[in-house]
């Protein structure tokens, strides 16, 4: 079981899901694909972070990215939870949950915590680009729940660093300034880009990319 780092290829697997048998990289297509793991179906905090999925519906799309949530349970397990997420949530669960009962995709992404007593997955995140490239990693504890707007902001980051020679500042949010690459001069980027301004030499700020 080799851990991914960023910038590897995610690997392809094809699995049982609550929308169909699928193939990973067929599935995702040429758009950005948030793939996410949880403990166990029928667990408190499994539940809430779901919904909170399902209500995004919206916000992924118009970043043309898909969402893919991963367990070790079964497919009747799941389709019979889907209700209560949908109940606590409010929003219908229109994305597939994978049945990984065998851990194929569990082992392959590494989201088995080593001595924690059990073999169900951890939450963990994954944001992978339209060139089926690794690029976030985010691994939190069974006990904690992720804040699914911050999966949100970093990636809305990392399409605007493909956008151009941009990098984004602590806290920075979809719309904000952006930071002009080191490798631009500032009079290059006075040039090329609108509202810049330089705070130090190496530190220059410019208008967001507009699509």
């Amino acid at each position: 079981m080799a851990t991914l780092r960023l910038g590897d290829t995610a690997p392809d697997f094809t699995a049982e899901t609550t929308e169909g048998e699928i193939s990973f990289r067929d599935w995702k297509g040429d758009g950005w694909a948030v793939l996410f793991s949880h403990p166990a179906d029928f667990t408190p905090v499994c539940t809430t972070e779901l919904g909170r999925v399902a209500a995004l519906k919206d916000e992924w799309a118009d970043r043309n990215a898909k969402v893919l949530a991963v367990s070790v349970d079964a497919i009747d397990d799941h389709q019979a939870w889907k209700k209560d997420i949908e109940e606590v949530g409010g929003s219908a669960v229109t994305y597939p949950i994978v049945a990984d009962k065998d851990r194929k995709v569990a082992e392959l992404y590494d989201m088995i915590h080593p001595g924690e007593g059990d073999t169900s997955s951890v939450r963990s995140v994954f944001l992978i680009d339209p060139k089926g490239k690794v690029r976030l990693t985010l691994t939190y504890p069974k006990s904690a729940g992720r804040n699914f707007d911050e999966v949100l902001r970093a990636l809305d980051a990392l399409q605007v660093n493909d956008s151009g020679p941009f990098s984004t500042p602590a806290d920075w949010k979809r719309g904000e300034r952006v930071i002009v690459a080191p490798t631009v001069s500032t009079e290059d980027a006075l040039e090329k880009f609108k509202d810049v301004e330089e705070v130090k030499p190496y530190l220059r700020y410019a208008a967001a990319p507009t699509a």
